[in-house]
């Protein structure tokens, strides 16, 4: 891996699970065949040699086969001053296979369009591959029983939306 490009952390060692007892299915998931385990963590590796954590591989965004990074999307929309919560996801797209839809929870009464948002994220250095197609202000984000962002619910969402879309044209 080259520094400052994106891929996923494999480790092998003495501290490193060797496999899922009676589980083969579980383990040609998560390792490799020359027995790396597969982390599920995006790092990046910096010039002084250490990875940088970047994401996971399960929160990423394939655009046209370029990889946008759901996290890196979701801190950088946090700074807006309007938007309090944000979770992006990947929504099917007809020549890219996959673009970006962010969904959001504004501020008590705030307004936001997609246009300023993608203003909002160019301005804080974010490629413009990674900027979202389409904006959904919601209430609450959804989250499953321990508290963490139901995004498969969203991918969910943002599929309807994009197929209303397509059957629209």
């Amino acid at each position: 891996m080259a520094y400052g490009e994106v891929g996923e952390l494999l480790t092998r060692g003495p501290y490193t699970i060797a496999g899922y007892y009676g589980d083969p299915e579980a383990n040609a998931r998560s390792f490799t065949s020359d027995g790396f385990y597969c982390t599920g963590d995006l790092v990046r590796l910096h010039p002084s040699g250490n990875f940088v954590v970047e994401g996971r591989t399960k929160d990423v965004i394939n655009r046209g086969g370029e990889k946008i990074s759901a996290d890196e999307l979701e801190a950088l929309a946090l700074q807006h001053p309007s938007i309090s919560n944000a979770a992006a996801v990947a929504m099917p797209h007809p020549r890219y296979g996959e673009a970006v839809c962010l969904f959001v929870v504004l501020r008590g009464g705030e307004k936001l369009e997609l246009r300023d948002v993608r203003l909002f994220l160019e301005s804080r250095g974010l490629a413009r591959f990674k900027l979202p197609r389409r904006l959904v202000a919601i209430e609450s984000l959804p989250t499953i029983g321990i508290g963490k962002v139901n995004k498969v619910a969203l991918r969910e969402s943002a599929a309807r939306l994009a197929a209303k879309e397509v059957g629209a044209v």
